[in-house]
């Protein structure tokens, strides 16, 4: 099976599963600013810092899913794009920002080839995407779209933790197959596209959250995502998260090593590197 047909059925994949859930998905109930400001929403905050202001930046909600990351900028001013392979998300995304007052453009992805034009982005944002693809035919599209002075940012997990892998198990109805957490390694190949790449780690002792939601809440990880729900009960675990994640800075700064044991990253790059023909 050459690569091509690898790529087709990997997209084909993913927007049957997303399509099934878009049909799921409430904009009334679908959390955007808590995403940014809830006290767990760790990552979200860490890329607005990378951002900066977004008023008038051109940004590309990567793999956008229903958008709560787009209609968010866009909230902000930001003029944004949403591409998923899935329609059905797309649909999802457009009726978020109706019910938000904002307007996005969405457009879908049939291809290896990111459907935007050479340097048509500031900045990119992808939440939890890049492991759904193949990164040697994402990146140097990434590069392509973007801004010779811009910037990406990008959250995604890591394939170390035995409480997350043992939660990944579990929760198999609310993942696809083709999914692919990034390691360590993954993101140095990021250099191949990018001439500046670095990466911060998230959630040590505070994915205890996820032990909390399984054991003590009784929460049935295939019935609700444990990702969403960090938000959605943001304010019941704030008094219980802070301190947590007060100590995840200490442990972090002291002893890089276990950055290797935390839930997710958040991948910056920077002075894209263009393919010339």
């Amino acid at each position: 099976m050459n690569g091509s047909t690898d790529e087709d059925r990997r997209r084909q994949n993913e927007s049957e599963f997303h399509d099934r859930w878009a049909a799921e998905i409430d904009p009334g109930g679908t959390l955007v600013d808590e995403a940014f400001t809830a006290a767990t929403a760790i990552e979200n905050k860490y890329v607005l810092e990378q951002f900066g202001d977004v008023r008038g930046k051109k940004i590309l909600d990567y793999g956008c899913g229903s958008a709560e990351g787009g209609v968010y900028l866009a909230k902000q001013g930001a003029q944004v794009v949403g591409i998923d392979v899935s329609v059905g998300m797309l649909a999802a995304a457009q009726r978020l920002a109706a019910h938000h007052g904002v307007t996005i453009e969405t457009r879908p992805v049939t291809g290896d080839a990111i459907p935007a034009a050479d340097d048509e982005f500031d900045l990119i944002y992808g939440n939890g995407v890049l492991h759904h693809v193949t990164l040697d035919v994402a990146m140097p599209e990434l590069a392509r779209i973007l801004k010779p002075g811009g910037k990406g940012c990008f959250i995604e997990p890591l394939p170390y933790n035995p409480v997350i892998n043992a939660y990944r198990k579990i929760a198999k109805e609310v993942r696809t197959v083709d999914e692919k957490p990034l390691t360590f390694g993954d993101m140095d190949r990021f250099a191949s596209s990018f001439g500046q790449v670095s990466h911060k780690e998230f959630w040590l002792t505070t994915l205890s959250v996820f032990l909390k939601f399984y054991l003590i809440d009784r929460v049935n990880p295939n019935h609700e995502r444990y990702w969403k729900k960090i938000y959605t009960d943001a304010a019941k675990l704030e008094s219980f998260f802070g301190p947590l994640n007060r100590l995840d800075e200490k442990l972090l700064d002291l002893l890089p090593p276990l950055r290797r044991l935390c839930w997710n990253s958040v991948i910056v790059v920077s002075q894209p590197r263009k393919l010339t023909a």
